[in-house]
């Protein structure tokens, strides 16, 4: 399990797999293992599933998972059903009304949930890739729930004093450079699928 935004990830606690998006191959590396995860994981080949994009758009390092809503929605992306994008963020308030209707409209979907995070300077800049959930808000002491079958986490700043100041004065280029490589990612991985 992930305690993503505003927590620490510890590399030994989980087994992922991280990309670097300044790696000129990142959105391919990790659309293949994506592709690889998705078809794992997948009760059956045409289950439903749904990417739940984690965030706000009232900070720019907790902006991410809009962003990755919003870019699926600009490409047309229909392999999956999107929730969270800029327009209709969903966040802290709205998060467990939003996993309710999930859980009602789409029953036996699996869930693919993506947040920001904060780790080590060193890690700045990587996005995780996972079997599990993400527990929003964990490093802030939020009670919001562990959701997901699959977690995409993006590093977007370093954690462990000011959270709250450091996530409002995150660089908004790392964010969407982050956006663009997720959101490419997750439809090359789709159309491995296929």
């Amino acid at each position: 399990m992930y305690h993503s935004l505003l927590q620490w990830i510890k590399p030994a606690a989980l087994t992922e797999t991280r990309f670097n998006i300044q790696d000129a191959n990142a959105t391919d590396a990790f659309a293949s293992s994506f592709s690889q995860l998705l078809y794992a994981l997948r009760s059956y080949p045409f289950q439903p599933v749904i990417i739940l994009c984690i965030g706000t758009d009232r900070s720019t390092g907790d902006a991410l998972g809009p962003l990755i809503g919003t870019r699926l929605t600009e490409f047309g992306f229909s392999d999956a059903i999107v929730y969270g994008t800029l327009n209709e963020p969903v966040h802290a308030t709205n998060l467990p009304t939003c996993i309710d209707l999930i859980k009602t409209r789409h029953q036996d979907a699996l869930i693919v949930a993506i947040d920001a995070c904060l780790g080590r300077v060193d890690s700045v800049g990587l996005v995780t890739l996972a079997k599990g959930s993400v527990k929003p808000g964990a490093g802030v002491n939020k009670a919001l729930p562990e959701v997901g079958d699959i977690a995409i986490t993006g590093i977007v700043n370093i954690g462990g004093f000011m959270e709250h100041f450091v996530l409002q004065n995150t660089r908004l280029n790392l964010v969407m450079n982050m956006a663009n490589v997720i959101a490419t990612g997750i439809t090359r991985g789709f159309s491995n699928q296929k």
